[in-house]
């Protein structure tokens, strides 16, 4: 909403400029949003949160600031002309008959004030209230409405103004609709009212939404003569219900849903009947008629100041305390004990104050959140460190650095994914939202592709993702619990990183062979956190991975991860619109192995031999099995042992295949001599042989 900075200026003298106001106010949760105009015309974008109706205007505002800044407010005040007849107001002169107001919805209407003008000229309003209207957003219509709406604006509460003339009965029925009644409001729409709605109506018919919007039958105009003031406390439930069910929101039910001042009903008539006399003339008939259904008093609130201590975390003086509830309005009463106890009166305008909890916040913002001093909250319990937590870390900041974006995927899967991606006994839902979440996950993949395929279907085509969760296995009548991490990539995303131009071909680049190779130095790279001796390979993976390209790795011969393409069976079926690439790692057997320790080596200063071999291998010997009877010879200073390049077909007979084999030799201590290197290379040649290899020459 918009607020006038000079229009809050009229209740209090402020020591500082608009902007400093802006700044202070929001400070203390009246919060300022942006400034526009100048001068005078300066006009504060206000955002005041829903429990602050009170603050909702401008002498609410300037309440706040005085409150703030130490200073008086200063108090509003009416000075109409004195009534015609100080003790009845009549509805017909000749007659002489009193105006009745009658409550009969009492839970719905606590109190109805009116004030009867008679002899008024309906006209424009004087330029003041036009204007700062105008600052408002809000648009002059007559001086009896500009009066009402200028009042609302000024202290918060809502009014209205109805044609007396055009009230049937000579009284104001405040009750509930009934069956049948149809209303037109001021907006020109004929409503058909319901039997909860609270209406305000003459002796024959309903003239006005209570709290809402007035009738159209009964509004001002340029030939209304003698006017009727209303304003009530209208229970806020009542009104929102009523706005709601006939989709309107005015000024007046934004206030009085959140809770409307009891005490303000009948300042507010006051102001409105003034300043209609002042800008149209007439004269004021009878005193004010102030129905009262029944009091509200908001009970006291027991505030004590060790409380008060001990949730802020300093320790605030009783009398600094007591100054600042004093300047928002609050009334303390002090209570006996070993402990200074306050009973603290809310003022008729904070309805959001009801517990002990609420005076501590207003303490709070009072004496600046600025002004705290920073300091971390007592703890006297045990603190129990996660013993995976520093390996969850580097196993997160590992995948981040390789270029994954972690993302976090429902914990409940269907029965037909449960059954697909995992073999394990399933935990089942008591409860369950629907089918498609009945069971707790026994495996991350299926979250993972769902996600790798959202992404995909909005056009994302370079995905790689990762998650680090639990998965659930039913175990007797309880349930086991394991950590997992799943990886996943779009193929575009893997062959994004690979070479291009020059230096490969063309073909190459682009290989499954290649784009595999790729998503395997990822697995590599992360498995790589844990200490080990031996990292190896196989092929016996889950059926849901496509056959001869993916991989389980062993870790001294334990199994820690799979990985691979999504067989087409699985993707078609989930309509991936490219080929993924899955890796799942048993986490809970990598958090049982102490992080890799990283440790400096110099660069060797003496010159490196390499050997080539050459070898034909039957199919089954794959280059795991290589590798290992390598290793399984310790040859020293043996750094390396690649393969360069696989040929088949030519002289190759079939279900075998060609390799060349490059190893690389290397002293830290010093040059290697021919015969050394010879003898290294001799015993390659020999595990070579015993494994079933046949040297080419």
């Amino acid at each position: 909403m918009k607020l006038s900075a000079q229009w809050i200026r009229e209740f209090v003298e402020l020591p500082v400029d608009d902007r400093q106001l802006a700044e202070d106010l929001t400070s203390i949760g009246i919060a300022v949003e942006g400034i526009s105009g100048e001068g005078a015309n300066n006009v504060f974008e206000m955002e005041i949160g829903t429990n602050r109706p009170d603050a909702m205007n401008h002498y609410g505002v300037a309440r706040e600031a005085a409150a703030l800044y130490k200073i008086p407010l200063r108090p509003i005040e009416t000075s109409a002309a004195k009534a015609v007849n100080s003790s009845i107001a009549f509805t017909d002169m000749a007659e002489a008959v009193p105006f009745q107001i009658q409550i009969d919805d009492k839970e719905g209407c606590a109190r109805y004030t009116a004030q009867i003008v008679r002899g008024v000229k309906i006209k424009a309003s004087p330029e003041k209230i036009a204007s700062r209207l105008a600052l408002v957003d809000q648009r002059p219509i007559n001086n009896a409405a500009d009066a009402s709406n200028y009042t609302l604006w000024e202290m918060g509460h809502p009014t209205h103004a109805f044609d007396l003339d055009l009230l049937r009965g000579g009284k104001i029925i405040v009750r509930q609709a009934r069956q049948g009644e149809a209303l037109k409001t001021l907006d020109g729409v004929d409503r058909k009212l319901s039997p909860g709605d609270l209406i305000i109506a003459d002796a024959d018919k309903p003239v006005a939404l209570a709290g809402v919007m007035g009738g159209f039958d009964s509004m001002i105009t340029e030939n209304t003569k003698n006017v009727l003031i209303e304003s009530a406390w209208f229970d806020p439930v009542a009104v929102r219900k009523t706005a709601k069910r006939h989709g309107l929101h005015t000024d007046a039910s934004h206030r009085f849903e959140r809770g409307a001042d009891y005490a303000a009903t009948r300042l507010a008539c006051a102001l409105v009947a003034q300043r209609i006399v002042e800008s149209g003339g007439g004269e004021l008939v009878g005193d004010q008629i102030d129905a009262v259904a029944h009091e509200l008093e908001q009970a006291p609130v027991q505030m004590r100041i060790s409380q008060v201590q001990r949730i802020l975390g300093t320790k605030l003086a009783t009398h600094e305390i007591v100054a600042i509830l004093k300047r928002l309005g609050f009334e303390l009463v002090p209570e006996p004990d070993s402990q200074p106890e306050f009973l603290v009166r809310v003022p008729t305008w904070r309805l959001d104050i009801e517990r002990e909890i609420d005076v501590i916040e207003e303490i709070a913002r009072l004496h600046g959140y600025n002004n705290f001093p920073n300091t971390l909250p007592a703890f006297a319990g045990a603190v129990l460190e996660d013993p995976k937590a520093a390996k969850q870390a580097k196993l997160r900041s590992s995948l981040l650095a390789l270029g994954y974006n972690e993302a976090v995927s429902l914990s409940f899967v269907s029965h037909e994914d449960a059954e697909t991606f995992s073999s394990t006994p399933l935990v089942e839902i008591a409860n369950p939202l629907s089918e498609e979440a009945s069971l707790m996950r026994s495996s991350l993949v299926p979250g993972m592709l769902d996600m790798l395929a959202y992404n995909l279907n909005r056009g994302t085509e370079n995905v790689r993702l990762f998650e680090i969760g639990d998965t659930y296995e039913a175990f007797g009548t309880s349930t086991a619990e394991h950590h997992r991490i799943c990886i996943g990539a779009t193929r575009s995303a893997l062959q994004h990183d690979l070479p291009q131009g020059d230096l490969l071909d063309k073909g190459k680049a682009t290989s499954d062979l290649d784009i595999f190779r790729s998503f395997k130095g990822d697995v590599i790279a992360l498995l790589g956190n844990s200490q080990h001796r031996e990292l190896s390979f196989d092929s016996e993976t889950a059926e849901y991975y496509q056959p001869g390209r993916s991989a389980r790795a062993l870790l001294d011969g334990e199994v820690v991860a799979q990985f691979g393409p999504v067989d087409s069976s699985i993707a078609s079926g989930r309509k991936l619109r490219q080929e993924v690439f899955i890796a799942e790692v048993f986490a809970d057997r990598l958090y049982a192995r102490p992080l890799r320790q990283l440790l400096y080596q110099p660069l060797a200063k003496f010159p490196a031999v390499e050997r080539d071999f050459s070898f034909v291998f039957r199919d089954e010997i794959t280059f795991d099995k290589v590798e290992a009877s390598i290793r399984a010879v310790r040859l020293p200073d043996l750094r390396s042992f690649a393969p360069v390049e696989i040929f088949r077909g030519g002289g190759i007979v079939a279900g075998s295949y060609s390799i060349l084999l490059r190893a690389k030799f290397q002293s830290h201590d010093r040059t290697l001599r021919e015969d050394e290197v010879n003898e290294r290379s001799a015993k390659i040649v020999q595990a070579l042989g015993e494994l079933g290899g046949v040297q080419r020459a």
